[in-house]
């Protein structure tokens, strides 16, 4: 099994209450050798009262001073990495910029959770129209964040959206898509960074991981190869959330090495 978790959340997070040194001992009982930690910054995040008006930022300072500690004291254990998961919308290039070059993060994933204002989680985008509708508009905007944003290092979750249509799987596949997919993989290449494999989809009982394994075989053969493996677990028993499959699914869409950030640096490791 790989033993690599390269997105999870902790307390840090708004949508987690699981603290920093609670998830480092999950990881280390699921026998993992590395993890790192990419809690959420979504600047402009929409108002929702379950959340509140500081959704999705946190104290990056405290941040790294916590995550720095505990490094230090489980670095015998566990190899501990510190990175974020950003919010990509078209307004937000300069400021990711700024915060990302300002602080010596290990990883940066790069996630489209808004999407023209709404986030798929919240349901507002599908009302009245079809999932099909609310599925290319998302794919559409990805292109617009990707021509906006570049301080980052691979992709997050591509086909997250599906995770909350009305009729999930049932509007959605490469080929429907292919036009805008295959753009988005092609810019992806083209700025030099990943994709990651997400494995929430199992999680979320889509049947699999993000994006879909035709898509990563896609990225594949237009030469891309850097792609991180994350569980984006926000509880410990979701750390490494069925990353038995992880490998066997790699090798079916023709990759030979997963890959690691150190340093903002990708690190390539074989499959097992």
């Amino acid at each position: 099994m790989i033993t690599s978790d390269f997105h999870m959340h902790t307390d840090f997070s708004s949508d987690c209450d699981t603290p920093v040194r609670s998830m480092i001992e999950g990881a280390i009982e699921k026998g993992l050798r590395t993890i790192c930690i990419t809690d959420h910054n979504d600047k402009d995040y929409p108002f929702h009262e379950d959340i509140g008006p500081k959704a999705f930022t946190f104290d990056l300072d405290e941040y790294f001073k916590v995550l720095g500690a505990l490094r230090k004291e489980y670095e015998d254990r566990i190899d501990v990495r510190i990175g974020i998961e950003i919010g990509l919308q078209p307004h937000l290039g300069e400021y990711y910029k700024e915060l990302v070059n300002k602080y010596p993060f290990d990883f940066v994933i790069g996630s489209v959770h808004v999407v023209h204002g709404n986030d798929p989680y919240y349901q507002e985008m599908f009302q009245g129209r079809s999932d099909e509708e609310a599925y290319r508009e998302t794919f559409q905007a990805t292109l617009e964040d990707l021509d906006a944003v570049d301080d980052f290092d691979v992709l997050g979750h591509i086909d997250y959206v599906v995770r909350y249509g009305k009729n999930k799987t049932q509007e959605y596949s490469y080929q429907k898509y292919k036009k805008e997919l295959d753009e988005i993989l092609k810019k992806v290449i083209s700025k030099g960074k990943g994709i990651e494999m997400n494995m929430a989809g199992f999680k979320y009982g889509l049947g699999f991981c993000h994006p879909h394994p035709d898509v990563l075989k896609r990225y594949r053969e237009l030469g891309g190869e850097i792609i991180t493996i994350g569980a984006d677990g926000h509880k410990p028993e979701h750390i490494a959330y069925d990353f038995e499959k992880a490998s066997d699914i790699l090798k079916a869409c023709g990759f030979k090495y997963y890959t690691e950030f150190s340093q903002r640096k990708p690190i390539f490791q074989q499959l097992p």
